[in-house]
Parts: structure tokens; C-alpha cells; sequence
């Protein structure tokens, strides 16, 4: 256990499994006091009891990050019960395969709604929450590979909102520096990783199975490293946009 991240609070969405897990124990083992925000309650307080057995500070926030005022709870709660946020890890998302031509609305919608709108709503309150107590923050959003290109034909509208979150990230970049603000933010976009991910975007754990079996992937330990190594930078860094990808993968 470091200390890198001593007497700072983070908060880290999509926590119940995969990159959200490995990040929050990552940030917990470099100091950091943790709020832990997901659907699924028994894993949240899994994960809870696990960190503050390692130590660590723990508040657990059952968040649907399709309901605003769940989320807006989740920065309200990191400020009440750990001080307020000085990390922000925009980790949840989910990807389906839902065609343009064929897919029902509710795919997408579920799609937009997580990874893009519940994003931006933790941000502005995460902001918002730094601004109030001068803090020089850091916001860390994690994308995916399928932001800088189209991965094939049922990935468009997944594509979408992650070319949207690299959008996102860039103008906040600007506006932070138009305001001469000293927050940060990064953007970590992993190719395939070995979580829950994919066996929802492949339609079950036996074809998300076949890809794995295709070639080693990255871990989200792998991922988690990116995130932490992004947050525990100098004040004078800005690492703004990392592309990872198994060394395997093609494209």
C-alpha cells in the first residue's frame, strides 16, 4: 500500500465488476478514500468489506447511473461521508450490439444514457463539488478503443457514444483552461479486456469466450494501472488520451 493518493477521496462508477473493481482497489492500496457507486449492492458491499480490511475509507452508493438523481446522490454522498471528491473515475458503460437499421430504441437508449449522459451529469457535479473547495481535481474517463474507430457493423451506435466521450473529454480540456481552472482530465481507452463487458456486447460468456481464446487480452488490472498512473501525476501533467490494446489485437 503507497500513499500517493493520502487524504484524497475518489469516486469510481461501475464498481460491481471488472475495470471498476481492480481501479477502486488500486486507488484504495494508493491512500485514497473510496466511494463506490454500481447496481448491484451485495458486490458493492463485497468489494467494501474486502477494501476496509485493507485499510481503506469506504462509502457505498447504489447508483443507476441512468437515474439523475442517483447520481447527483453519489457526489452528494462522497462529500458527506468522505470529505468530497478529488478523483472522479467515469468507469461505467455497457456496449450492445444494436444495429442502425434493425436495433430497438431501447438499446440505444440504455447505451446513451450510461455512457454518455450519466458522464456527463457525475462530471458536473464532480466539478461543481471540486470548484466549491478549491481543489485542483482529476477526472478520468474511461472509454474504449472502439472510440477511435468503428470495430464492425453492430458497434456503430457503442462507437458513438465512445467517440462522444473523447469529444466530451477535449471540450472540457478547453473550457478548464478558459477558465484558468487547475483541474484535469483523462481519457483511458482500452481495447479488449477480459470483464463482464463483453459477454453482454457478444450476447453470452461463450462467444466473449471465443475471443479470449483468439489471443491474450488485456486484464483490468492493465487498465486499472492506466488510471491510477493518469491520477497520480504532477500538477503540471495533463495525460489526456491513452490508447491500450493487447499487443495481439489487430486493430
Amino acid at each position: 500500500m503507497t500513499n500517493q493518493l493520502g487524504g484524497k477521496c475518489a469516486v469510481v462508477t461501475g464498481a460491481s465488476s471488472g475495470i471498476g473493481v481492480a481501479t477502486a482497489r488500486m486507488l484504495a492500496d494508493a491512500g485514497a478514500a473510496v466511494a463506490i457507486a454500481a447496481r448491484r449492492t451485495d458486490r458493492l458491499e463485497t468489494l467494501a468489506t474486502e477494501l476496509r480490511g485493507r485499510g481503506a475509507r469506504v462509502a457505498v452508493v447504489p447508483t443507476d447511473m441512468r437515474k439523475e438523481a442517483d447520481v447527483v446522490r453519489l457526489i452528494a454522498t462522497a462529500r458527506a461521508q468522505l470529505g468530497g471528491v478529488d478523483v472522479l473515475v467515469n468507469n461505467a458503460g455497457l456496449g450492445r450490439a444494436a444495429p442502425v437499421s434493425s436495433a430497438p430504441t431501447e438499446a440505444w437508449r440504455e447505451m446513451l444514457e450510461v455512457n454518455v449522459l450519466g458522464l456527463l451529469i457525475a462530471t458536473r457535479e464532480a466539478i461543481q463539488d471540486m470548484d466549491r473547495r478549491g481543489v485542483a481535481g482529476q477526472i478520468v474517463n474511461v472509454s474504449s478503443m472502439a472510440g477511435h474507430r468503428v470495430p464492425g457493423p453492430d458497434s456503430g451506435v457503442y462507437s458513438g457514444t465512445k467517440f462522444a466521450v473523447r469529444a466530451i473529454t477535449e471540450g472540457l480540456r478547453q473550457e478548464l483552461r478558459a477558465r484558468k481552472s487547475a483541474i484535469r482530465v483523462s481519457c483511458i481507452s482500452p481495447g479488449y479486456v477480459e470483464t463482464e463487458f463483453a459477454s453482454v456486447f457478444a450476447g453470452g460468456a461463450a462467444n466473449a469466450d471465443e475471443t479470449y481464446r483468439k489471443m491474450k487480452v488485456l486484464e483490468a488490472e492493465d487498465v486499472a494501472r492506466a488510471v491510477l498512473w493518469a491520477a497520480t501525476q504532477p500538477p503540471h501533467v495533463e495525460v489526456h488520451d491513452v490508447l491500450m490494446r493487447p499487443t495481439s489485437q489487430k486493430n
